[in-house]
């Protein structure tokens, strides 16, 4: 991948990521608001808006987040799953969105039975729920781990991704064969003197 475009998804990736665990602290702090408030208004509105941020912004940034990070992985010598902290982040992020989708019916039963119950109506045995404190919760020390790994990136590679080594080849031998030789006159000289003193 050029350099230019590395660093283009880079940036994309990084900021959907940060953007994703920014979405779940503030998702985090509505449910707790929600779950804790003596006001019914204050509880129904929270449950509305967390709904909304679930659709409008936790989905899209989980989904760009697994996208960019794989494109990142390929595009990079650290590969999808050559490195043990690669492939551990993208198992983390894969099972974190499906979670997420998993979740948003969930919470668009919650925050339908916010917007149509009355106060002190039939609805209120559902509310408020303690259910998104726990998922969100969960997710903010899943991304944090996935934020670690980014960071510290471990050793260790798994064996899947490594490319395979080529055989050394042999040494080279190099053998200098030195023959002293004499001009061919010399030579000359030598063997008749060889011959006259035989």
């Amino acid at each position: 991948m050029p350099p230019r475009l590395r660093k283009a998804a880079l940036v994309a990736h990084v900021a959907s990521s940060v953007g994703w665990l920014g979405a779940v602290a503030a998702f985090l702090s509505l449910a707790i608001t929600a779950y804790n408030t003596a006001d019914e208004w204050t509880m129904r509105a929270a449950y509305t808006t967390m709904e909304i941020i679930g659709w409008t912004a936790l989905l899209p940034l989980s989904v760009l987040t697994l996208l960019t990070g794989v494109i990142q992985a390929i595009g990079t010598p650290w590969g999808l799953i050559r490195h043990y902290w690669v492939l551990i982040k993208l198992l983390i992020t894969v099972v974190a969105t499906a979670v997420l989708l998993l979740y948003m019916e969930t919470l668009s039963v919650l925050a339908g039975a916010a917007a149509q119950q009355a106060p002190g109506g039939i609805a209120s045995d559902i509310l408020p729920n303690f259910s998104p404190i726990l998922h969100s919760a969960a997710a903010l020390l899943v991304l944090f781990a996935a934020l670690g790994l980014s960071i510290y990136k471990p050793r260790g590679l798994t064996g899947l991704g490594t490319p395979k080594r080529k055989p050394a080849d042999a040494p080279e031998i190099r053998t200098t064969l030195r023959v002293k030789s004499s001009p061919p006159a010399q030579a000359g000289r030598k063997d008749l003197q060889r011959f006259q003193d035989g």
